[in-house]
């Protein structure tokens, strides 16, 4: 499924964003039974901590989400996307976090509901963000659709991401966008002066190719460069069989260079 924002409804449960040092204040502005439930659970609004706090006829009345210190969340990124990853299915929206960091964690929410089910069913995060008012939810679709799409071509075994699988996977992007698309394949590669590319793929079973996306006519020409060697390419294996592991993945750059790709042509 695509990732996207949760509509606006009044049932959404409410997720607190605590700072570890604004608790003692959050909590004394709270009914009585909130704040024993935080205090007997232990709830100190680390980064990373959480308490969900039942309601009185057992459902859920909230969520309690440490946002830990500033210096803290310097060293990383998406803070509340764990707490997306663990919260049971529903609907929820955030408060009590600064404007300036609305989007950054909005966008993390979003990455967490990824998976991965073309083999099997792994699905990812099930609780669903309504979009805060200050973000552009549209914006941060467009960049987690992205994403997605770079995991799945990343995630998919060699055995199904030959190049030409991902030909056709350039080849969609290119016409969900109006985008043109070229493709110079197997001994045409050496007639248009492209020997390295040929010369790296040309043992593997699915002849080697060049793909070029070409998009727009206004303003400075970008033109973006990946490296997509779609193991195996039936060369020789000169490396320890701990490093052939992740060899699958040498085609992150091509990936990349797609997910950049529909983020500027959905923007």
């Amino acid at each position: 499924m695509p990732p996207e924002f949760a509509s606006p409804h009044s049932d959404a449960i409410v997720v607190h964003v605590i700072e570890q040092q604004d608790l003692e204040t959050y909590l004394e502005a709270q009914p009585d039974r909130v704040a024993a439930w935080a205090r007997s659970s232990g709830f100190s609004a680390a980064l990373g901590t959480s308490v969900l706090v039942p309601a009185e006829d057992g459902g859920l009345h909230a969520i309690l989400a440490g946002y830990g210190t500033a210096s803290a969340r310097e060293r990383g990124r998406f803070h509340l996307a764990s707490l997306a990853a663990s919260l049971p299915e529903g609907t929820y929206r955030l408060e009590g976090l600064a404007e300036d960091a609305q989007s950054t964690e909005s966008l993390g929410w979003l990455l967490a509901s990824y998976g991965y089910s073309r083999y099997r069913e792994q699905p990812g995060a099930k609780a669903r963000l309504v979009a805060p008012d200050a973000v552009d939810a549209e914006r941060l679709q467009i960049i987690a659709a992205g994403e997605f799409l770079t995991r799945d071509l990343i995630n998919t075994p060699a055995s199904d991401m030959g190049p030409a699988d991902l030909e056709a996977a350039a080849s969609d992007l290119a016409k969900q966008h109006g985008a043109k698309i070229d493709v110079i394949r197997g001994e045409a590669l050496l007639d248009q002066n492209f020997p390295m590319i040929h010369t790296v793929g040309r043992a593997a079973e699915q002849a080697p190719r060049l793909i070029d996306i070409h998009w727009g006519s206004l303003g400075r020409k970008l033109t973006l460069v990946g490296k997509g060697v779609c193991f195996d390419t039936g060369g020789l294996n000169l490396k320890p069989g701990s490093s052939m592991g992740l060899m699958k993945k040498d085609l992150c750059g091509s990936a990349t260079v797609l997910c950049l790709a529909h983020m500027i042509m959905a923007l």
